[in-house]
C-alpha cells in the first residue's frame, strides 16, 4: 500500500511512539508498504514550532533527514495539489491537512491519519 502519513502520526512516531495505535505501528512497520511524507508536514512543523507549540518540539531539519534516512519518500508541493484543495468539501478547516489530502488524491496515495475529521472525507483516507 502506498501511504502518505499525516503530520501527527509522523510526530508521534518521532517523539511519542506509544501514542501510535497498533494498526498504525503495523502499517508503518510493514516493509511491503511504501511510506511517504509531504513537505507540507515540514512546513507545518516550522510554522507551529515558531508559534511555540509544545507538541511540535522537534528540529525540522533533523526530522526531515530522519524520515528520508528511514526510507520515506518525500512528496513536494505542486500547483496541481494546491488547486485540488478547492474541490474539497469544507469538512476540515486545517489548511495543512486539506493540502495533505489533496496531495494523496492527486498522487494516488492513501492518507494515513488519526484525525476523525479527515476520515470523514471520501476517498483515500485511512484512520488508524
Amino acid at each position: 500500500m502506498r501511504l502518505l502519513l499525516d503530520t501527527h502520526l509522523l510526530l508521534w512516531a518521532a517523539l511519542r511512539p506509544t501514542a501510535l495505535s497498533p494498526q498504525a505501528v503495523k502499517l508503518m512497520g510493514d516493509s511491503g508498504n511504501e511510506l511517504s511524507f509531504s513537505v507540507v508536514t515540514i512546513w507545518e512543523v516550522v510554522i507551529k514550532l515558531g508559534r511555540g507549540r509544545a507538541d511540535f518540539e522537534i528540529d525540522p531539519v533533523v526530522f526531515r533527514d530522519n524520515l528520508r534516512r528511514g526510507g520515506y519518500h518525500e512528496i513536494g508541493v505542486v500547483a496541481e495539489h494546491v488547486l485540488a484543495v478547492r474541490d474539497l468539501p469544507p469538512i476540515h478547516g486545517d489548511p495543512f491537512d486539506r493540502l495533505l489530502l489533496a496531495q494523496a488524491r492527486i498522487e494516488n496515495l492513501t492518507l494515513l491519519t488519526a484525525d476523525g475529521l479527515l476520515a470523514r472525507y471520501p476517498g483515500p483516507v485511512l484512520k488508524v
